[in-house]
C-alpha cells in the first residue's frame, strides 16, 4: 500500500507541476501510534523542483502541490512536508 501511495504521490506531482527533480519520501513510520496516523493514511515528504515555482511565494507552491493532491489529501494523506523550489534555487 505504501508504494503504491508513493507512486500515485509522484505521478501527480509529475503531471501538474512537471518537476526537473522530485523525491517522495514515506515517513509514516516515524508516527506510528500518532492518532492520525490510526486511520491508515500517511505521512509523507516531498521535495521538489519545477520551474513554475518561480517568483512564487512558498505559500503559493504549497497550494500547487495540495491542489496537484486532490482528494488523496483525504484517502491516502494524513500530513505531507513540502520542501518546493523553483530551478534556480536548487
Amino acid at each position: 500500500m505504501t508504494e503504491e501511495r508513493v507512486r500515485m504521490i509522484r505521478q501527480r506531482l509529475e503531471q501538474a507541476l512537471d518537476p526537473q527533480s522530485l523525491e517522495v519520501i514515506d515517513e509514516s513510520y516515524l508516527h506510528v501510534g500518532h492518532p492520525g496516523a490510526r486511520d491508515g493514511r500517511g505521512h509523507f515528504r516531498v521535495r521538489i523542483v519545477s520551474a513554475l515555482f518561480h517568483g512564487l511565494p512558498r505559500l503559493a507552491r504549497h497550494r500547487r502541490v495540495y491542489a496537484a493532491m486532490g482528494e488523496l489529501m483525504n484517502t491516502d494523506i494524513h500530513a505531507l512536508t513540502i520542501e518546493a523550489f523553483s530551478e534556480n534555487e536548487a
